[in-house]
């Protein structure tokens, strides 16, 4: 197990990097900590590797992602517009690694960097205040799998220019 600080490692940022695909938890500004979970929302989010940017600042790394067409729920980037406070996990499905992360999140809901990714309709950045990583911590394995047809109009940050 590694501790993350505010400054991802070379493997957390590796991860990131290969990943196509993580999952976000956010919560309402009214959210309850009772067994109904109320105001709690775990989605997914997916694209083609390198759909995730990763970015050093001066106080902390900064995750920047792509929010494609999807169910129309907004839940998710509604719970950011009230309550910033995230949470990101990642696994790495060939090696079984997971990274776990919390932080601050928000919505980029347009301007030149949502219009200049491919099939974006606006981005949500992630600054890291502090995570964990952990090796072999995920039983299953997966490889060689099909990627969603979807993206084929999706882009990635090295395509965009904007890495």
């Amino acid at each position: 197990m590694g501790a993350e600080t505010a400054h991802l490692s070379a493997r957390a940022s590796a991860l990131l990097a290969r990943t196509d695909t993580f999952f976000i938890a956010t919560a309402s500004a009214t959210a309850t900590s009772g067994a109904d979970g109320e105001g709690v929302d775990v989605s997914h989010r997916g694209g083609r590797p390198g759909f995730v940017r990763v970015t050093e600042g001066a106080q902390a790394t900064e995750l920047t992602v792509p929010d494609f067409s999807g169910n129309f729920m907004f839940n998710t980037l509604g719970n950011l517009q009230v309550n910033p406070r995230a949470g990101i996990v990642c696994a790495d499905f060939a090696t079984g690694a997971v990274l776990s992360l919390t932080g601050t999140a928000r919505v980029i809901w347009e301007g030149e960097a949502v219009a200049a990714f491919p099939g974006a309709e606006r981005l949500v950045t992630f600054e890291l205040e502090s995570g964990v990583f952990l090796e072999h911590a995920l039983p299953l394995r997966f490889t060689g799998l099909a990627p969603s047809p979807y993206l084929a109009d999706t882009g990635t940050w090295a395509e965009v220019g904007l890495r």
